[in-house]
């Protein structure tokens, strides 16, 4: 089982998705050959809650990691601790982001440290047994990794040691050079009984919006193809299509490694027993209705590319899946596919159904609830928290504390260019969503209260 995490990529910006701007044959054949859904929700469009709710099986507020930066508690239960337990091999790669502000850095340092020089030590790492990531880092021909000591690939040199860990420079570009780590792990774990179960998250396509030169001279700003919600305004258009032109080229680098993993799982012999599950952990407005970047309700926000790809299955057509599909629900997702349970701790749905069973399960999720509990105060986010609910049957409700934001009709209005929020002739239905938002809130709560986050094992490995 594989994770192939990249951030900020939302889910209209591939070919398969209909995105003229961008070349993405790898993910097409992936979703061809594979499980694509077309309705997968960021419950939490922002880095460190989706991060924490992808782990977790748990909503932002009940997992730990409501905010950014906030840290997860290192007793956190997590889907690694799961798969090691029914006997995986576990390894990350790439960008964490679940470390946070601990207060104790500070005391510890004298000064708190850079997310980008920090080395997570084993404890913190959410129960993975094989590590070479970092925090957070932004810079993708500058990435510093660490691992525990011994484990810095050949012939890169050590930039600084401590507690039994090594920092060192990744080689060229970030998503080149974690999809080579990965695939070293991967080559060896193949030769042993055990199953795996490996996360390769790569920062791009994050701003800042670069690829190397190959990738980028495809792409000129002036022919960038904007979304019809994108204001004709000439300072928010320049900026888009610049912002636009570096983006895709970053994700079509993305998709250049997603072919090479898949190439070397043919090559070792273990594609057809071994899922791959592509997937962002947000979006990214680039200019719709005149925003940037996350934390925002709006598609280009929420809406992520969800694509299963792995043991062959009969077809004849691309198998696309509408059904909701929450962030939340990926872990117990997860392990319904590698045959496990779902542990009752997990707030989210185990809908491996849809992959696996020939006719779509009859309890399908009705609603995605969706929602930034605690603001970041970033400059291009939203600067007070909301929640809402996309429904099955097409409409989007958003709320701010206690009152009404947002009320699209997305089958007659894709693109929510018209918000009945505040027009009194949807009242009876915005009436009826902010009820199914409330009561789910209401479920959530009761939920955590009876089944707390349960710690990691004291005899689980990490």
């Amino acid at each position: 089982m594989i994770w192939f995490l990249v951030d900020q990529m939302r889910g209209q910006a591939t070919g398969f998705s209909g995105d003229s701007n961008v070349h993405t044959p790898n993910l097409d054949r992936l979703a061809a050959e594979g499980h694509a859904f077309s309705r997968a929700v960021a419950g939490a469009p922002l880095c460190c809650p989706a991060r924490g709710s992808m782990m977790t099986g748990r909503y932002p507020l009940y997992s730990g990691v409501a905010g950014h930066d906030h840290p997860m508690p290192a007793s956190t239960a997590t889907i690694a601790g799961e798969l090691t337990g029914a006997g995986y091999r576990t390894g990350y790669f790439g960008k964490w982001h679940l470390d946070g502000t601990r207060p104790e850095l500070d005391e510890q340092s004298g000064g708190y440290p850079s997310p980008r020089l920090r080395m997570i030590p084993p404890e913190r790492r959410g129960g993975f047994e094989d590590w070479w990531a970092y925090e957070n880092n932004n810079r993708p021909f500058d990435c510093l990794l660490h691992t525990d000591a011994g484990k810095v690939p050949e012939g890169v040199p050590v930039l600084t040691a401590t507690a039994g860990m090594e920092q060192f420079r990744a080689p060229g570009y970030e998503t080149d050079a974690l999809t080579d780590l990965a695939i070293d792990w991967i080559r060896r774990r193949s030769s042993e009984a055990d199953p795996f179960f490996a996360v390769l998250s790569v920062q791009p396509p994050h701003d800042p919006y670069v690829a190397p030169a190959e990738d980028m001279a495809r792409h000129n700003a002036g022919e960038v193809r904007l979304r019809p919600n994108v204001p004709g305004i000439a300072a928010v258009e320049e900026r888009a299509r610049r912002e636009l032109s570096g983006y895709y080229a970053a994700i079509e680098r993305v998709d250049l490694n997603v072919g090479r993993l898949r190439d070397e799982l043919d090559r070792l012999g273990i594609r057809d027993n071994t899922y791959i599950v592509f997937l962002s952990d947000h979006g990214d407005m680039h200019g719709s209705h005149g925003q940037w970047r996350k934390t925002a309700p709006w598609e280009e926000s929420i809406r992520v590319p969800l694509i299963i790809g792995g043991p062959s299955r009969e077809h004849q057509l691309a198998h696309r899946l509408h059904s909701l599909f929450n962030q939340v629900d990926l872990a117990p997702t997860t392990l319904g596919l590698c045959g496990l349970p779902t542990p009752d701790w997990m707030q989210g749905r185990d809908l491996s159904g849809l992959v696996t069973a020939e006719d779509e399960p009859a309890d399908e999720p009705d609603s995605a609830y969706i929602g930034i509990p605690v603001p970041t105060g970033h400059t291009s986010s939203v600067d007070r928290s909301w929640r809402g609910v996309v429904t099955e049957d097409g409409w989007k409700y958003v709320s701010l504390e206690q009152q009404p934001w947002l009320l699209f009709n997305l089958n007659d209005d894709p693109y929510e260019l018209v918000n009945h929020g505040h027009d009194p002739g949807y009242r009876r239905r915005r009436d009826e969503l902010h009820s199914l938002l409330r009561d789910t809130e209401q479920r959530l709560a009761q939920f955590s209260r009876r089944t707390p986050l349960s710690p990691i094992p004291a005899e689980t490995p990490g």
